[in-house]
């Protein structure tokens, strides 16, 4: 194990690592006789990085991209997301999901519960969740953050209720995503990629059914901290090596460790490898400069976050298994 708790905890061969990953994309598809990859693109670091390791382990002809965005999604996601396809050589589709989500109900319902909180809530509002309270030695809870059309904020803790539907509400914009991956999918009989890195795939940063389906999931083994330099490794162009992550749910600016993480990407990348390696609350609370007890707070909210997220990761339960199928 390093000596030192710090960023070279993560180095890698990251040569060998690209072509580990992508021999198991190759490998995947002709077990499972898939032609190539679809990937949609928000232009974020992970799905940077997925179509990036698509392109080299298919070629660019057998990657079909995909930019998904909707109402509250914002402008420069696409933008990223376009540029990046045009960069690597790949055909993309881009869809507007808005019509799709309104058809369903995805900001009726959201709405709906937004104004038990804020009766005078209108569409052309801003809005975002915050988590609050699991790294102070609290439960968890959710706050709502609302923007009025003046500029001024307002703020409430989320009742459970609210919150509950709020979130299944958000999710319709993550399973229609992937409804439309399987599609393009289909018609091409290629494989769907999956791009959470190791925090969220650990945590349960993800909707099941949603952006938590896949047939590979490429870099899942990967912290983020890895995921940002493979891109540059990569060569991948200095806007998508910078971007910032978010979760470009809702339509205020969020952070990922706003919403979900104790602690920003590359600080919540140390505490879980810490944690992963058995290392004490007091050699991560010196390398991040924490307090000892906030520190044993994050590695308490890890083993929280695992628990409470196991449904996501389970596979469909039989009553009795089918023997005469083989282990997937």
């Amino acid at each position: 194990m390093p000596t030192s708790l710090n960023a070279q905890v993560f180095e890698l061969d990251y040569d060998r690592e690209i072509e580990r990953i992508c021999q198991g994309m190759r490998d995947y598809n002709r077990r499972y006789r898939r032609r190539g990859a679809v990937v949609a693109m928000s232009g974020g670091i992970d799905s940077s990085v997925c179509a990036a390791l698509c392109t080299k382990a298919f070629g660019p002809e057998r990657v079909q991209a995909l930019l998904l965005p909707e109402q509250d999604s914002s402008q420069a996601s696409s933008s990223l997301g376009g540029m990046l396809a045009e960069y690597l050589g790949l055909d993309y589709i881009a869809t507007d999901l808005s019509p799709t989500l309104e058809a369903i109900g995805c900001y009726r319902w959201r709405d709906e519960a937004i104004r038990t909180l804020f009766p005078d809530y209108r569409p052309e509002w801003k809005i975002k969740i915050a988590i609050s309270g699991g790294t102070k030695g609290g439960f968890h809870y959710f706050r709502l953050i609302v923007q009025s059309p003046d500029g001024k904020l307002h703020e409430k803790r989320l009742p459970h209720k609210a919150y509950l539907q709020i979130v299944a509400a958000t999710n319709f914009k993550q399973r229609i995503r992937k409804t439309i991956e399987y599609f393009h999918a289909d018609r091409l009989n290629y494989s769907v990629i999956g791009t959470p890195n190791r925090v969220e795939y650990d945590q349960g940063f993800f909707v099941k059914n949603g952006d938590g389906s896949a047939d590979i999931k490429p870099i899942a083994h990967l912290y983020k901290t890895q995921v940002y330099a493979l891109a540059r490794h990569m060569g991948l162009p200095e806007a998508i090596c910078t971007t910032t992550p978010t979760t470009d749910t809702y339509s205020l600016p969020q952070g990922q460790d706003e919403f979900y993480y104790a602690l920003p990407y590359d600080k919540m990348d140390l505490a879980l490898w810490a944690h992963n390696h058995g290392v004490a609350a007091e050699r991560l609370a010196e390398a991040l400069d924490i307090g000892v007890e906030q520190a044993e707070l994050v590695y308490a909210d890890i083993e929280a976050k695992r628990s409470t997220t196991r449904y996501l990761h389970s596979r469909p339960v039989l009553v009795e298994d089918v023997t005469e199928l083989p282990t997937p």
